[in-house]
C-alpha cells in the first residue's frame, strides 16, 4: 500500500517549518505551504480561558453594542482650551503622558526629555537639571493621558497650562481632549526641550490657540472630525502617519471661520501657515476623534473589545471594554521600518505613543490599503499594504459604516478589535508609527510597523474569562 502511495504523483500539504514546503518546491513537487498555529499559541491555560469565552451569546451581544456605539460616533471640534481647566482630573501638579502608568525611574529618554521641558514650559524649574530633579523627587504626578478621557502623540505630555483642543461626541455626549501638533523636527513630542522648542510652545499657548479658540466658535455646531477622517481616506490618508489630505481639508474648514473671526492680520497669517507647514496638524484631531468614539463603547459588561493601544516607550497597554479602568501590558516593541539618513537601529527608541487609538478605531495600519503611497514613508510594498488591511479584518467584530476603503470596493474598515479573535488565530494587530530617537532632545529617527507584545492579549483574555 505504501509503495503504491510513491508510485503516484504526489501533492503535499506542508505545516510547521516553511523548510518542508522549500525543499518540495526545489524538486518540482506541488505543494501548497499552509500557515498554521495552534489557537492561544498551545498555551492550555489560554485556551482554557478562551473556551469559556467563545460561543456565548452575552459577549457577542455586547460586542455587537459596542459597535453601533463607535459607528454612531460623531465627534466634532467643539472647542480649545488650558488643560487645567478642561481636562478632568487635571491638577496645577499634574503631567499626563501617553501609553499605561510609569514612573519617572522607567521612563524612556524621549518621555524623560518631553518631561523635563514640560516642567521648563510651565516655570516649575529653570534649568533642565532641575527639571531632573524635581521629576525624580516625587513631587509631579505623572497619569496616563488615557485616564482621564484625553490623548497625545508619542511621549504625548500635556501640562496643565497647554492648549487642547476639546472634542465632544454628539451621540454619546462624551468628550475627549488633545494637544497641539508642534510640527516635525526638534519637538517636545519626542523629548526635545531647547529654547527653539519652548519658543514654539509658548506661540502656539499664546497666539495659535486663541485664534483657533475664535475660529472654532463661529461653527456653532463645531467642526465634524468624522467626516473630514472618512474623506481623507479616499484621498490616500489612513490619518496616522499620513494626514497631507485631512489637513488640507481641515484648513478648508478654518480658514473661512479664520478670516471672519476677531483676529490680527499678521496674526492670522501665522497661524494659517503654521497649520499649512505641518502635514501632520490633523494626527492630533484623528486621535482625540478616535478616543471619543472608542469612550463611548468603554464599560460594557463582558465585551471583549480592545477601546486604546497605547505605549509610552517602556511598556505598552491595552484596555478592553469590559474590563473597564484596568491596564494589560507587556514589552514595548522594536519598530521595524525605514531610518532616517544618519541613523541606524541601535538609535531607536522602543515603541511609543497613544497614536495607536487610530488603529484600534480602524485607521492606521488597519487601513494601510487606503494610503499604499505611506509604504514610502513605513516601509514594505503596495501589496503589503493591501495584505495588512484585508488580515485585520479577522480579528475585528466588524466594520466601519463611515470610513470605507476604495481599493476593497470601499469595504469599511475593519473596527472592533475582539481580544478572543487575537489569542484565537494568533494575528496581533498592525500599527504604523514613527520611530522616536532613545536618547532626549534628538526626535525623529525613522518610521515602520510594529505590533503589540502577546501579554497583554493573554493577560485580557484570562481577566475576562476570571470575571
Amino acid at each position: 500500500m505504501i509503495l503504491d502511495l510513491f508510485q503516484k504523483p504526489i501533492r503535499a500539504v506542508n505545516l510547521g517549518s516553511h523548510d518542508f514546503y522549500g525543499d518540495l518546491a526545489r524538486q518540482g513537487v506541488p505543494a501548497i505551504d499552509l500557515l498554521w498555529k495552534p489557537a492561544a499559541r498551545g498555551d492550555l491555560q489560554l485556551l482554557a480561558a478562551l473556551e469559556k469565552l467563545e460561543g456565548r451569546p452575552d459577549i457577542d451581544a455586547a460586542n455587537a453594542e459596542a459597535l453601533t456605539r463607535i459607528n454612531a460616533a460623531r465627534p466634532m471640534l467643539v472647542g480649545v482650551g488650558r488643560a487645567l481647566d478642561v481636562i478632568p482630573g487635571m491638577t496645577e501638579n499634574t503631567l499626563l503622558h501617553a501609553g499605561p502608568p510609569i514612573a519617572w525611574a522607567r521612563m524612556s529618554g524621549p518621555l524623560r526629555g518631553a518631561v523635563i521641558g514640560a516642567l521648563l514650559f510651565e516655570g516649575r524649574a529653570k534649568t533642565p537639571e532641575e527639571a531632573e530633579a524635581l521629576a525624580a523627587s516625587g513631587a509631579v504626578a505623572f497619569s496616563p493621558c488615557h485616564e482621564h478621557g484625553a490623548i497625545g502623540p508619542m511621549a504625548g505630555v500635556i501640562s496643565p497650562s497647554m492648549p487642547v483642543f476639546i472634542l465632544e461626541n454628539k451621540d454619546g455626549g462624551n468628550r475627549s481632549y488633545t494637544n497641539m501638533n508642534e510640527g516635525l523636527g526638534k519637538v517636545l513630542r519626542f523629548g526635545a526641550y531647547s529654547e527653539e522648542v519652548l519658543t514654539r510652545l509658548r506661540w502656539m499657548r499664546d497666539i495659535l490657540a486663541p485664534a483657533l479658540q475664535k475660529a472654532v466658535r463661529g461653527a456653532p455646531d463645531g467642526i465634524d472630525i468624522k467626516s473630514l477622517t472618512a474623506q481623507a481616506l479616499h484621498m490616500g490618508d489612513e490619518v496616522h502617519n499620513r494626514n497631507k489630505a485631512a489637513t488640507s481639508l481641515l484648513i478648508r474648514a478654518l480658514v473661512p471661520l479664520l478670516l471672519e473671526a476677531d483676529i490680527g492680520d499678521g496674526e492670522r497669517a501665522d497661524v494659517i501657515k503654521f497649520i499649512n507647514s505641518n502635514d501632520h496638524f490633523f494626527l492630533n484631531l484623528s486621535m482625540a476623534s478616535a478616543k471619543a468614539a472608542l469612550d463611548s463603547a468603554d464599560g460594557i459588561p463582558r465585551c471583549s473589545l480592545v477601546t486604546a493601544l497605547s505605549r509610552n516607550g517602556t511598556d505598552f497597554g491595552i484596555r478592553v471594554s469590559g474590563l473597564p479602568g484596568q491596564w494589560f501590558t507587556g514589552p514595548a516593541g522594536e519598530v521595524k521600518g525605514l531610518m532616517f539618513p544618519g541613523f541606524t537601529d541601535a538609535d531607536k527608541n522602543p515603541d511609543m505613543g497613544d497614536s495607536a487609538i487610530t488603529e484600534t478605531l480602524g485607521l492606521g495600519g488597519f487601513s494601510m490599503a487606503a494610503a499604499i503611497a505611506i509604504v514610502q514613508f513605513v516601509g514594505g510594498t503596495p501589496e503589503d499594504a493591501v495584505a495588512f488591511s484585508e488580515k485585520m479584518y479577522r480579528i475585528t467584530e466588524g466594520e466601519s459604516t463611515m470610513f470605507s476603503i476604495p481599493v476593497l470596493n470601499f469595504r469599511g474598515s475593519p473596527t472592533g478589535i475582539d481580544i478572543r479573535k487575537v489569542v484565537a488565530t494568533g494575528i496581533l494587530p498592525q500599527i504604523n508609527t514613527g520611530i522616536a530617537h532613545r536618547d532626549a532632545g534628538v526626535g525623529q529617527v525613522g518610521a515602520g510597523l510594529v505590533n503589540p507584545p502577546w501579554e497583554c492579549f493573554k493577560g485580557a483574555v484570562m481577566a475576562l474569562a476570571e470575571e
